[in-house]
C-alpha cells in the first residue's frame, strides 16, 4: 500500500521510460511519502505485442475481402506472427542477441509491406553491424503488425503515441469528451486491466498523471474516468508537459469529471500539498494550494493561496527508477537518421543540468512559462552525485541530460567533475552553438563521455537568426559544429522554414547552408521542421510585430499551436518534401553536386550564397589566441623525461626528451632543459585532480620569473604538438 500512484499513461518511448514520475518520486523520498510509479505503456506493449496479445489481434473479426493486400498478407502469415514474436521482443530487450543472426538470415521473420523499404536499406544504413541490422529488421517486423492493428483494430494505435489527434490544439473538450464516452477501445482493454491490477496492489489515495504529449493525453483520461467510476474514494490529479503548455486557460468543467486537479510547472510544491490536503487534511485547515486548477461550487477555478515557495533544484533529490522494469524496455532502430537513433536505440538515465534556458530569448519559443523563463543551474558537483547515484540504482551508465539548452560553463565542470572521479559513462544534450564551444572544451567533453549534441541551427540565415534572436550567426555555428565534429562528438541540428516573413530566396539560401555544412563533414544529422506558432511565445504573443494574423478560437480546454497566416502570403508547406528529401541524400554523404532546383517539382530562385561560404568561415585558427583569462588544464600523468646531449650538428647545449603516453599514440616532443623541469611542475600543479587551475596570465607571469618571452614558448612547435594531441586544454 502507498499514498501515491505515479503513472505515465501510453505511449511515450519503447526503449526508457519518461522521467517524470522518476523526478517527483525522487523528490517524494525526500519528504518520507511513499508512492508507486508505474510506465503504462511499455506495460501495455509487452502485453500486446506477447502470444496471447496478438492471438486477441487475429481473433478480431475483420472482413478480409474488403481489406488491403498487406492486411491480407499478414492475416495469411499470423502463425508466423506467432511463433516468432516471444522471440522478437527479448531480443530488442537485449536478452537473447545470439538471436540476431537468426534475424538478419532474411527467412526467420514474415515481412509484410515495411520490408519493401529493404532495397534502400544498404544505401541507408552502409555497413551497419549485425545487431543493429537484427534491430532495425525486428522494427520492421512491429510496425507491419501495428499498421494491421492501425487498419482494422484500432486506427488510434501508435507506439509513441496514442490518439494524438484529439489533444493536438484541441481548443474545444467535445471531440475527446466524445470519444471518453464511447465504447473502450482494443488498447483500452489491455490498459484498464494493467491498471486494475496496480491500484488493486497499490491502493493509493491519490493517483497522480503525468502528461507529456498530446499522445499520452486520451489514455490519461481514460485512465482517470476508470478510476472515478470504479474507485470513486481516490483522487486523481494530472500534470506535465501537456498542462503545462496546453491547459493553463481551461473552462471547461467536464475536464474535472476525470481530475480532481490540474497542476502546473514545478510539481514538486504543488504535489506535497495535494497530498497534504488527501491524506492529512483537517477540516479546521484551510486548504492549500501551489498553481492548481479544480472545481468549486460548480465552476473552475485556479487556487495559487500557499506561501510556499518551490524547491530549489540543490533539494529536489536524485531521480528514482524504482518500481519501473528498467530490463524489458526495447530498443528499436526506425529510420536511418543517426540522432534518431539515440532517442530510439539504448536505455538512457535522464537528468536535467539546469532549470530552464539560460538564454530564454528565442521569439518561437514559449519563454514566457517558467519550465523556461526561471533559470538555476545545479553544481557540478551535485550532480555527478547524481549520476553515481543513477548508475548504482539502475545498473545503467548512459545520461541523457534533457535540458532545453545546457550551460556550456557546467557542462564543463561536469566533464572535469566526471574525469576528477574517474566515471566511464556515456551521455548527450541538448545545447545552442555557443562560441565558447572551442576545440578545447569539445575534447574535453568528448574525453568524459559526451557522443552527442543536439542544437538549433533554426533557420540559416543571419537575418532570421536576428529576427528569431537566437544569438548566434550561421559563421558561429559553423566553427562550433566544426569543434564537435573535430573531438569525435555528433553534431544534429534542428532546422525550420516557414518562420514568419521568410522569403523563398531564404528558404533556399538556408537549404544551401545546410547543403554546405553537410558537405563540409562538420554536421552529421538533422531534422526540418515547420514553424509553428504557440500561445506563450513572443510570436504568439506579439503577432503584429513578427507579420502574422493569428486565427482567433474560442479557448474551453487546450491553447498552445495557433493557426497564423503569414502577411507574405507564401506556401511554405510546398517545401516540405525537398527539404526532406535532400537532407536525407546529404545525411549520407551524396548528391552534394545536384542544383537545388533537383529536389523541387516547383521553380526556385538559384541560391545567393557563396559556394565556399562555409569552407571560409571555417578558415580562422584559434590556437593562436592569447586568452589571458582561459583555464590551463593537463590531462596527462603518464609522462616520462630524459635529459639528453644535443649532437655537435645542432646547437650545443642539453634538452629533455618528454614522452607522453596518451590513450592511442605516444607524443614526443624536445625542450630546453631548465624549461622542461617548469613545465613539469606546472603539469603537476594544473592536473585534473587539482580543483584549482592556473590561467595563462598566470603561467606567463610565473614563467616570465625565470625566462624570457612566454607567448615565443607557448606557440612553439612542442607546445602546440602537446596541445593539438590533447595533453595541454585551454578552458
Amino acid at each position: 500500500m502507498k499514498d501515491l500512484l505515479l503513472i505515465t499513461p501510453p505511449f511515450t518511448q519503447l526503449n526508457t521510460p519518461y522521467p517524470a514520475t522518476a523526478y517527483i518520486k525522487g523528490f517524494l523520498n525526500t519528504k518520507n511519502i511513499s508512492s508507486y510509479q508505474i510506465d503504462l505503456g511499455i506495460d501495455v506493449i509487452l502485453e500486446l505485442f506477447s502470444k496471447e496479445g496478438l492471438q486477441k489481434v487475429f481473433d478480431k473479426k475483420i472482413d478480409l475481402q474488403n481489406t488491403s493486400e498487406n492486411t491480407q498478407r499478414i492475416f495469411a502469415l499470423k502463425e508466423e506472427y506467432l511463433k516468432t514474436i516471444d522471440q522478437v521482443i527479448p531480443f530488442l530487450q537485449g536478452k537473447t542477441p545470439t538471436l540476431a543472426r537468426q534475424i538478419c538470415s532474411m527467412n526467420f521473420l514474415p515481412e509484410a509491406s515495411r520490408f519493401n523499404q529493404l532495397d534502400d536499406m544498404e544505401f541507408a544504413f552502409g555497413n551497419m553491424g549485425l545487431q543493429d541490422k537484427a534491430k532495425h529488421l525486428a522494427t520492421l517486423y512491429l510496425e507491419d503488425i501495428s499498421d494491421y492493428i492501425v487498419e482494422n483494430i484500432d486506427p488510434d494505435f501508435g507506439f509513441s503515441r496514442y490518439a494524438e489527434r484529439l489533444g493536438k490544439s484541441a481548443n474545444s473538450f467535445d471531440e475527446l469528451y466524445s470519444k471518453l464516452s464511447g465504447e473502450q477501445t482494443f488498447i483500452d482493454d489491455f490498459t484498464l486491466k494493467i491498471l486494475r491490477e496496480k491500484i488493486e496492489t497499490v491502493q493509493p489515495k491519490l493517483v497522480c498523471f503525468s502528461v507529456p504529449f498530446p499522445g499520452n493525453l486520451y489514455s490519461g483520461f481514460k485512465c482517470a474516468q476508470f478510476i472515478k467510476k470504479n474507485y470513486p474514494h481516490i483522487k486523481t490529479a494530472m500534470g506535465g508537459g501537456f498542462p503545462n503548455t496546453e491547459l493553463r486557460e481551461v473552462k471547461d468543467q467536464r475536464v474535472f469529471e476525470f481530475f480532481d486537479f490540474i497542476t502546473l510547472d514545478d510539481g514538486e510544491v504543488p504535489l506535497e500539498l495535494l497530498y497534504e490536503n488527501v491524506c492529512h487534511f483537517k477540516q479546521s485547515d484551510e486548504p492549500q494550494y501551489k498553481r492548481t486548477f479544480l472545481i468549486e461550487n460548480q465552476e473552475v477555478v485556479y487556487k495559487n493561496n500557499s506561501k510556499k515557495h518551490d524547491y530549489k533544484q540543490a533539494e529536489i533529490g536524485t531521480p528514482d527508477y524504482t518500481d519501473l522494469k528498467l530490463d524489458q524496455y526495447i530498443s528499436v532502430i526506425e529510420i536511418a537518421n543517426p540522432m534518431h537513433s539515440l532517442w530510439s536505440d539504448g536505455r538512457w538515465n535522464k537528468l536535467t543540468m539546469a532549470h530552464g534556458c539560460y538564454w530564454g530569448k528565442c521569439t518561437f519559443c514559449d519563454i514566457s512559462l517558467d519550465y523556461i523563463r526561471i533559470y538555476e543551474p545545479i553544481s557540478a558537483k551535485i550532480l555527478v552525485d547524481r549520476m553515481e547515484n543513477l548508475i548504482r540504482t539502475t545498473g545503467e551508465t548512459g545520461f541523457h541530460f534533457v535540458d532545453e539548452a545546457a550551460p556550456p560553463a557546467l557542462m564543463r565542470e561536469v566533464a572535469l567533475e566526471i574525469l576528477r572521479r574517474n566515471l566511464v559513462v556515456t551521455w548527450w544534450t541538448n545545447i545552442r552553438f555557443e562560441k565558447s564551444f572551442t576545440r578545447d572544451v569539445c575534447y574535453l567533453l568528448k574525453l568524459s563521455g559526451c557522443v552527442a549534441v543536439s542544437g538549433g541551427l533554426e533557420v540559416a540565415s543571419d537575418r532570421l537568426l536576428k529576427l528569431i534572436d537566437k544569438g548566434v550567426s550561421v559563421e558561429q555555428v559553423a566553427k562550433v559544429t566544426r569543434n564537435f565534429t573535430e573531438a569525435g562528438i555528433m553534431v544534429h541540428a534542428y532546422l525550420m522554414y516557414g518562420y514568419p516573413t521568410q522569403t523563398i530566396q531564404e528558404t533556399v539560401d538556408s537549404l544551401e547552408m545546410v547543403r554546405q555544412m553537410f558537405e563540409m563533414g562538420i554536421l552529421q544529422s538533422g531534422f526540418w521542421h515547420q514553424f509553428a506558432m504557440t500561445a506563450h511565445s513572443p510570436v504568439g504573443i506579439s503577432p503584429d510585430d513578427f507579420g502574422v494574423i493569428p486565427v482567433k478560437q474560442e479557448i474551453q480546454f487546450a491553447n498552445n499551436d495557433i493557426d497564423f497566416k503569414d502577411k507574405t502570403g507564401i506556401d511554405h508547406n510546398k517545401f516540405s518534401f525537398g527539404l526532406k528529401k535532400s537532407l536525407f541524400n546529404y545525411m549520407h554523404g551524396i548528391n552534394f553536386e545536384l542544383p537545388l532546383q533537383e529536389w523541387f517539382d516547383f521553380k526556385i530562385p538559384k541560391t545567393t550564397i557563396h559556394p565556399d561560404y562555409i569552407h571560409d568561415c571555417l578558415l580562422d585558427d584559434e590556437q593562436f589566441n592569447f586568452k589571458g583569462n582561459s583555464k590551463i588544464i593537463f590531462l596527462t600523468k603518464n609522462v616520462i623525461a630524459e635529459n639528453r646531449i644535443k649532437n655537435k650538428k645542432k646547437y650545443p647545449g642539453s634538452y629533455t626528451l618528454l614522452t607522453f603516453h596518451l590513450k592511442t599514440n605516444i607524443v614526443k616532443v624536445e625542450v630546453e632543459q631548465e624549461k622542461a623541469e617548469w613545465l613539469m611542475a606546472i603539469l603537476k600543479e594544473n592536473a585534473i585532480e587539482n580543483n584549482k587551475k592556473s590561467t595563462l596570465q598566470q603561467l606567463k607571469t610565473q614563467f616570465e620569473e625565470s625566462f624570457e618571452d612566454f607567448e615565443l614558448f607557448w606557440f612553439s612547435k612542442p607546445i602546440q604538438q602537446l596541445k593539438e594531441n590533447g595533453v595541454i586544454l585551454s578552458l
